[in-house]
């Protein structure tokens, strides 16, 4: 045989096993910035078992609170970029929390997976809360400067930021109290040790009990709480959601990132992966990488504007 043809035939049968796409060789940790048991956390173990269906590899949730993110988020970027570890995003957070303190990471510290949920924001009160509406509590508000609390899962938080709006947009002064995920919020609220929360509508609104949602931060009404107003129908330009994501440390190799991103898009039409989300009355918002980052970019150029007129480091 010439040197040639044996040269041909080896390509040929060495080519079979370049071409396979990559499989993780260990457990994928994919880093959770909240408490378990909220929403973050429950969509990313939906997302885990999913990737174990498609990739056939164990994907395990660590739950690292901390800082509304930046701990998760900073753990991420430190992270070695061989596919075995993921980040979840929770949008606004991930842009606002480098603007409004020096952070532990930047936007440029990840590598984009993709965007897989909404959920929009909501001012939930306990259901003996002396606020039936909105403007109750507004009005409580201007009486009483910083008397009322308000449970957030973090500064910089798209719950946080709501209410940053609000208290710029009305004049009203309330504490912002900092917890690490929805659980510890709704306990608080439940035992009357705030005022009211900012948990996202999907939480609020699927578990009712002895709460009373007083607006949602949606462009429209959800259809999971069609009863709740929105802050623009109440005369407000507040529009505030929880988008929630993937991400890996920047340095992941293309053919990694490209069978995760693979992976997720088929995540994003898993009939059960879209069952769950749908139970928690959240929304899917599949977005691949390249039109997410770049929408990222553009929110995080927003953000800097706002932080210019309307800090909110508290």
């Amino acid at each position: 045989m010439s040197t040639q043809r044996r040269s041909l035939l080896l390509g040929a049968l060495a080519s079979p096993a370049i071409a396979q796409p990559w499989r993780p060789e260990r457990p994928v940790e994919i880093i959770v910035g909240f408490a378990p048991g909220g929403a973050t956390d429950l969509d990313a173990r939906g997302y885990g078992a999913a990737m174990e269906r498609i990739l056939g590899a164990p994907f395990v949730v660590n739950n690292r609170p901390g800082a509304g993110g930046e701990v998760a988020l900073a753990a991420v970027a430190r992270a070695r970029p061989d596919g075995t570890t993921l980040g979840t995003t929770n949008m606004p957070g991930i842009v606002t929390i480098p603007i409004e303190r020096r952070a532990q990471f930047h936007l440029n510290d990840f590598a984009a997976i993709a965007n897989l949920v909404t959920d929009p924001g909501a001012i939930t009160v306990h259901a003996q809360s002396p606020f039936q509406t909105l403007a109750d509590m507004l009005n409580r508000a201007r009486e009483a400067p910083d008397t009322l609390t308000y449970a957030s899962p973090g500064v910089g938080t798209d719950d946080h930021l709501q209410l940053v709006l609000l208290m710029a947009l009305t004049g009203v002064r309330i504490t912002n109290v900092n917890y690490a995920g929805d659980a510890p919020m709704r306990t608080a609220l439940l035992g009357r040790q705030v005022d009211m929360m900012g948990l996202n509508l999907g939480a609020s609104a699927q578990n009712r009990d002895n709460t009373r949602i007083l607006v949602q931060a949606g462009l429209a009404r959800s259809r999971f709480a069609p009863d709740v107003p929105t802050f623009r129908e109440l005369g407000f330009d507040i529009t505030m959601a929880s988008e929630r994501g993937l991400v890996a440390p920047a340095a992941t190799p293309p053919a990694i990132l490209e069978r995760l991103r693979e992976a997720t898009a088929q995540v994003a039409q898993d009939a059960e992966f879209r069952r769950q989300i749908e139970a928690r009355n959240s929304e899917i918002l599949y977005e691949s990488a390249a039109p997410w980052l770049e929408r990222l970019r553009a929110r995080e150029a927003d953000y800097r504007r706002l932080w210019q007129t309307t800090p909110w480091s508290g």
